[in-house]
């Protein structure tokens, strides 16, 4: 019986633990942090992800404490509204898009894996610091740990994965965009209908994505509302889920950014702490898997988040490696070259795709066309099927659309 090493406990470490459970293959799961915290700010679900989870049982819980998202907003740093379109299962997708704490994520899956495979499934304290290649298996090396061994080990460790610098040592440190990033979180009256994911601005003067990430959190109906601010910047620091960001470093950008319908400089002052993130990703590999090892995730694909599809894609890939090493029980070698083949290649185009064209390239096309200035009328500027058209664009890359969901198992 194969037995699978996986080592972090992020999102796609635990969501592939479950997957493995599910599927009645043994595994544990190593994670270096001593204790696993709800860290970090707010990501999204995409439907795609959403359908794997919900198959896992966890649509519920998910729906519990985030909010599901109703529509994608795009405007100007004027805040006029440029295109508006339905998401999820208000586009008629059969499974929801969700807006959410990266830790409120975490620990539904955390506690969900607990419950289902005993607390000792996942171990914390173990920093992989190597994996080696054995005959039939794998044995991977722990700071001031007793090794393990097993039938395949699988990267889920990040961006900064020790075992993806092991294979690749060459490779560099991350690729900075050119653009940095300044995160929070703020309790705020709903806006725009209270499910609305807002994207406004262009990066050369400012841009910012904010969308709620919990629901009612008081007696006074305030959401939780998650903001980014993003600007072009020739410097950065690297991406640390910790790191305090300075307001003086990036606020005016923003300082006159009073909508009707919101109050920008209000929100960004109203976050108890803010956060500074490089926007980073790395070229697409050629290759993942190592004998009886292979990288998934951020390990595997690091992107860019234009396209709210990094925790989506580690989750397709947790489905398709179960999938793989439930097909061939007695080859792991192979079963790891299946799904490199099934998914190298599609994590490659949605890396390259957030860096030219994601869904944001809307704002800029508007921003390039009108000078950056206020429009009369966005029909003079950009047709709506235009508009459609570079959304449905970014759909078909990323694997989400429609035609595509139904299509699958």
């Amino acid at each position: 019986m194969q037995r699978v090493i996986i080592v972090g406990a992020g999102i796609g470490g635990l969501t592939f633990g479950l997957c493995l459970h599910a599927a009645g293959i043994p595994f544990t799961v190593y994670e270096a942090a001593a204790e696993i915290r709800p860290i970090g700010v707010g990501i999204n679900i995409l439907p795609h992800a959403t359908k794997e989870l919900a198959a896992l049982g966890l649509e519920p819980a998910l729906a519990a404490v985030g909010v599901t998202t109703a529509d994608a907003t795009f405007f100007n740093r004027f805040g006029q509204l440029i295109h508006r379109e339905p998401l999820g299962r208000f586009a008629g997708y059969p499974t929801p898009q969700f807006s959410i704490h990266r830790g409120d994520l975490q620990m539904v899956l955390l506690h969900a894996l607990r419950a289902r495979a005993g607390h000792e499934c996942v171990q914390t304290g173990h920093r992989c610091t190597e994996v080696v290649e054995q005959p039939n298996g794998v044995l991977v090396r722990f700071e001031n740990r007793a090794p393990v061994t097993g039938s395949v080990a699988v990267a889920c460790d990040g961006i900064h994965s020790v075992i993806r610098k092991q294979f690749f040592p060459h490779e560099g440190p991350p690729r900075y965009s050119g653009v940095n990033m300044w995160r929070g979180v703020t309790p705020w009256q709903p806006f725009l209908g209270g499910a609305s994911m807002v994207r406004a601005g262009w990066l050369s003067h400012g841009k910012m994505v904010i969308y709620p990430i919990r629901n009612t959190i008081d007696d006074q109906g305030r959401q939780l509302i998650n903001w980014v601010a993003e600007l072009e910047t020739p410097t950065y620091r690297q991406r640390d889920w910790n790191r305090a960001g300075q307001l003086d470093d990036f606020f005016p950008a923003f300082a006159d950014w009073h909508f009707d319908w919101l109050n920008v400089p209000a929100l960004i002052k109203g976050a108890e702490t803010v956060l500074e993130f490089p926007m980073v990703d790395q070229d697409p590999l050629p290759s993942w898997s190592h004998g009886h090892t292979t990288l998934l995730g951020d390990a595997a694909h690091p992107m860019v988040p234009r396209g709210s599809n990094g925790a989506g894609q580690s989750i397709l890939d947790a489905r398709a490696l179960t999938d793989c090493l439930r097909a061939t029980p007695h080859d792991p070698v192979a079963a790891l070259a299946a799904y490199e083949h099934q998914r190298l290649e599609a994590t490659s185009r949605v890396v390259l795709t957030n860096r030219a064209n994601p869904p944001d390239a809307i704002i800029r096309v508007v921003h390039e066309r009108t000078g950056d200035k206020p429009f009369d009328r966005i029909e003079d500027v950009i047709s709506h099927a235009e508009l459609t058209e570079i959304t449905d664009s970014y759909k078909r890359v990323a694997g989400y659309t429609r035609e595509a969901l139904a299509a699958a198992r």
